[in-house]
C-alpha cells in the first residue's frame, strides 16, 4: 500500500474520531426533560465545531505523513480464524443458503463464510472499494450494497447488487444523495428505506430519505426526516413502520429525538424522545415487539446505559445498564430471545473484548464469555444454528491504518463462550 493510500485510510480513521470528539468533552449524561426537542441538547463544549473539540491526535496530524501519527503496536494473531482480508466497518449479511457475505471495509473485495466448513473464501469483488456502506438482504436473495465512503473520505452515491447464484456484484441504480453510514431497512413490501447519513466528512448530516425498488432497480425520494441525522439507528417494527432514533446533528452533538416512518404515507412523524441523547447506538427488535437501544456516545463519552422503546405507547424507558460503557459495539438477537452485546470502544482510545447478555424478561445485562480479540466497528451475524459469527473491526475505535482486523470468532450461546470459527 502506497503512502497516499495509507494517508487516505488514516484520514478516514481520524474523521471518525473527529465526529466522536464533539461528544467527548461535555458533562455527564442525564435524563432528558419530559418534553425535549432536538434544540434542548445541553450547551457544552460539545456544541463547538467538532474539529476544534478533537483531543488526540490533532487535525493537523491528518495532513502529515502517516508515519507522523502515534505508533500503536499491532495485535497478536488471533487463534480463532481469519478472513481473507482485514476489514473494519464492513457489512455482513446472512444469505439464504446459510453462508455469510462479508463485503468492503475500505476494500473492494468480498468473501463468504461457510459455517459447515468453518472457512472463509473469496467471492466476486464490489465495483467500488467502500466502508460504512449499507447491506440489505432482498426478498429474492440478492444483497443490496448502497452508499458508504471511499478511502479518501468522500461519500458514495453508487449502489450494487450481489447475486449468490453467480457470486458477482453488478451495478444498480444510484442513490439520489451520496451518503456515509446510511441506515437501510427492508420494508414489508420488499422495498428498502435508505435514510440519513453524512454527505461528507465535514459534518453535513442528511435529513433526506429514499426508497429502493428491487423490481425496477431504481431509487426515488420519499419524505424527509424531521431532523438531519448521522450514526442513527433504524428498526422495522412489527406493524411495518420504521423507528429512527438518535444520531448526531450537524454540530456533532448526540440527539435524543426519535421518529417513525410510515411506508403507507411515505412520511416521518416525531415520536417520544429517548431517555438520553445518544449516537452510534445499537437497536434490536425484541421478540415481544419492543426495541432495545444500547450504548453509543452521549454527552460526556461512551455510554453503558440502555433503554426500551414501546411502539404501543410511543415511549422510551430506561433498562439495564450494561456492565461496561461501549460504542461501536454489536448487538445480536439470539434464538432464545436474549441479546448479545459484544466488544466496542470503552472510550475513544481503547476497545474491549468483553460481552454482555441482555435478558428482556429481567431487564438486566450480565457478563458472558469474552472474545479472543478486543475489537470495535466489527460485525456480528446470527447463524442458522444459533451461533454468532463475529468478524473484523479495529483494535482502536478510530480504525488507524494497520489496526484493522482479519480475525473472526464464533459465540456459542449454549456454552456462553467465544471460540474458533470451525464447524
Amino acid at each position: 500500500m502506497g503512502v497516499g493510500d495509507a494517508r487516505h485510510r488514516v484520514l478516514v480513521g481520524l474523521t471518525v474520531l473527529i465526529l466522536l470528539a464533539g461528544c467527548a468533552s461535555g458533562a455527564s449524561p442525564s435524563p432528558r426533560p419530559a418534553t425535549p426537542t432536538p434544540a434542548s441538547v445541553p450547551s457544552t463544549a460539545a456544541a463547538t465545531p467538532i474539529a476544534a473539540a478533537m483531543r488526540t491526535p490533532t487535525v493537523a496530524a491528518a495532513s502529515t505523513p502517516a508515519t507522523a501519527l502515534p505508533s500503536i503496536p499491532a495485535p497478536l494473531p488471533s487463534p480463532s480464524g481469519s478472513m481473507t482480508a482485514a476489514r473494519w466497518w464492513q457489512t455482513a449479511t446472512l444469505l439464504s443458503d446459510g453462508r455469510v457475505l462479508l463485503a468492503g471495509g475500505s476494500v473492494a473485495s468480498a468473501e463468504l463464510y461457510d459455517p459447515k466448513t468453518g472457512t472463509f473464501s473469496a467471492t466476486g469483488s464490489m465495483m467500488v472499494a467502500r466502508l460504512m456502506q449499507s447491506a440489505t438482504l432482498l426478498d429474492d436473495g440478492r444483497v443490496l450494497i448502497a452508499g458508504g465512503a471511499l478511502q479518501s473520505g468522500d461519500s458514495i452515491a453508487s449502489a450494487e447488487l450481489y447475486d449468490l447464484k453467480t457470486g458477482k456484484f453488478t451495478v444498480t441504480g444510484s442513490i439520489t444523495t451520496a451518503r456515509i453510514l446510511p441506515t437501510a431497512t427492508l420494508l414489508s413490501d420488499g422495498r428498502v428505506l435508505i435514510s440519513g447519513g453524512a454527505g461528507k466528512w465535514d459534518g453535513k448530516q442528511q435529513a433526506s430519505a429514499e426508497l429502493y425498488d428491487p423490481k425496477k432497480g431504481t431509487f426515488s425520494p420519499t419524505g424527509s426526516m424531521t431532523v438531519a441525522r448521522f450514526a442513527q439507528s433504524a428498526t422495522r417494527l412489527a406493524d411495518g413502520r420504521v423507528l429512527v432514533a438518535g444520531g448526531q446533528d450537524s454540530a456533532g452533538r448526540p440527539l435524543g429525538s426519535a421518529e417513525l416512518y410510515d411506508p403507507n404515507t411515505g412520511k416521518f412523524t416525531a415520536t417520544g424522545s429517548m431517555a438520553a441523547t445518544r449516537a452510534w447506538q445499537t437497536a434490536t427488535l425484541l421478540s415481544d415487539g419492543r426495541v432495545l437501544l444500547v450504548g453509543g456516545i452521549v454527552v460526556g463519552g461512551s455510554e453503558a446505559s440502555a433503554e426500551l422503546h414501546n411502539p404501543k405507547t410511543g415511549t422510551f424507558t430506561v433498562t439495564g445498564p450494561m456492565t461496561t460503557a461501549r460504542v461501536f459495539q454489536t448487538a445480536t438477537l439470539l434464538s432464545d430471545g436474549r441479546v448479545l452485546i459484544a466488544g466496542g470502544g470503552k472510550d475513544m482510545d481503547a476497545t474491549v473484548a468483553s460481552a454482555d447478555l441482555y435478558n428482556p424478561k429481567t431487564g438486566k445485562f450480565t457478563a458472558t464469555g469474552s472474545m479472543a480479540t478486543a475489537r470495535a466497528s466489527h460485525t456480528a451475524t446470527l447463524l442458522a444454528d444459533g451461533r454468532v459469527l463475529v468478524a473484523g473491526g479495529s483494535v482502536v475505535p478510530g480504525g488507524f491504518v494497520g489496526m484493522h482486523l482479519a480475525s473472526a470468532e464464533l459465540y456459542d450461546p449454549k456454552a456462553g463462550t467465544f471460540g474458533p470459527t470451525g464447524p
